[in-house]
């Protein structure tokens, strides 16, 4: 007859505790690194006008741009960037201020073109195939109270009347090539950014994109409001200065930063329809299925079987809370509630892994000679 002592179990002694060791160090390790902020990956072009982001890289506004009023008012965006790649996301340029309901973000989705904001009204607009790798880009956002304009190249691709960004949106910390909240890096080249508090027109926007692509910078009458002008003609040195006097400078940090990093978002908030979502949300699922899976087999040998589960899962969020709040203090990590869920789901999968492949080990010692 077959013995269901723990002694007959295909995973037990030194070995099992050596490989749940192990496997606890590489999951800590693998949610953890870098364990400490990274070098600042923002390089000037050497010999060119324009800054390249790396995969750790940002920028950021210092002083904050001054609210405007009203509030309401006309905010339009220039910016010339060339993306390192389309299969992928990140955040272009965000204004950030505390507790303020406005809000207003650039990302690059893939190979589209995704403008965010907070406050009533529509959040989101999407303009398709506006990226190519490896190839520069010329954009020009203008927002106005009858909506807003999306210009690539000169050229109107697509206009909304319900998205409105207004002028609350394009005030406090401008941070460019991430989130301030989170970590939506961003890679390429930035080749020039301009924030005026007016609208700009069709002709406008073709004047400029000729003038700037031409000649380095746009060609502004007396009306072009500009709050701030970014050519990126410094080559070096730890600022981008503002052609504008009197509007903040862009400092680049030492080291990757966050403005605001968000600390255990809830998962509600961190919810969005998209594979990147999804893909992420499989890989913690999986990430923690051999956390369940061996330190089940360790609590057998301690513990009756619905004890030890209850242990293991129990284990597993403990090890899933304790990677999420330490992320909160690692720029390059996103600190969230849905990894909980996930990671113990995972960890539970491992438990059921387990007693299915000592099922069937059992099953295969009963047929032996």
């Amino acid at each position: 007859m077959h013995s269901d002592s723990p002694q007959d179990r295909f995973l037990t002694g030194k070995p099992l505790a050596v490989l749940c060791a192990s496997t606890l160090v590489v999951i800590l390790t693998l949610g953890l690194w870098p364990f400490c902020a990274p070098r600042n990956a923002v390089v000037w072009i050497p010999g060119s006008n324009g800054l390249l982001f790396g995969n750790a890289g940002t920028a950021v506004s210092r002083p904050d741009f001054p609210p405007a009023a009203p509030p309401e008012a006309p905010c339009s965006l220039e910016i010339w960037a060339q993306p390192a790649r389309t299969q992928t996301s990140g955040t272009l340029a965000a204004f950030y201020m505390p507790r303020s309901p406005e809000s207003f973000a650039l990302r690059q989705s893939l190979s589209d073109l995704a403008l965010q904001r907070s406050g009533p009204g529509p959040s989101r607009f999407y303009v398709n195939n506006v990226f190519r790798a490896a190839h520069p880009v010329f954009l020009t956002i203008s927002s106005g109270p009858y909506g807003t304009a999306v210009y690539v190249d000169g050229i109107l691709r697509r206009a909304a009347s319900g998205f409105r960004i207004g002028a609350a949106g394009c005030s406090g910390r401008l941070v460019v090539g991430t989130s301030p909240t989170e970590n939506d890096r961003w890679t390429g080249v930035l080749r020039g950014l301009a924030i005026y508090r007016s609208e700009i027109g069709p002709g406008e926007a073709v004047r400029h994109y000729q003038t700037w692509s031409r000649n380095g910078q746009p060609a502004l009458d007396a009306g072009d409001a500009s709050a701030a002008l970014f050519l990126f003609d410094e080559r070096g040195g730890d600022w981008a200065y503002n052609r504008n006097p009197a509007g903040p400078d862009l400092f680049l940090p030492q080291e990757f930063e966050l403005q605001n990093q968000a600390f255990l978002e809830p998962f509600w908030q961190e919810f969005e329809l998209s594979w990147s979502y999804f893909r992420s949300a499989v890989k913690n699922v999986v990430g923690f299925v051999p956390l369940g899976f061996v330190f089940y087999a360790w609590f057998l040998t301690k513990a009756p079987a619905r004890r030890a589960a209850r242990r293991t899962v129990l284990l597993g969020f403990a090890v899933s809370l304790t990677i999420e709040v330490l992320q909160g203090f690692l720029p390059t990590r996103d600190s969230g509630t849905t990894d909980l869920i996930t990671n113990t789901l995972g960890t539970w999968l491992g438990v059921l892994l387990f007693r299915r492949v000592e099922s069937a080990s059992r099953a295969g010692g009963r047929h032996d000679p």
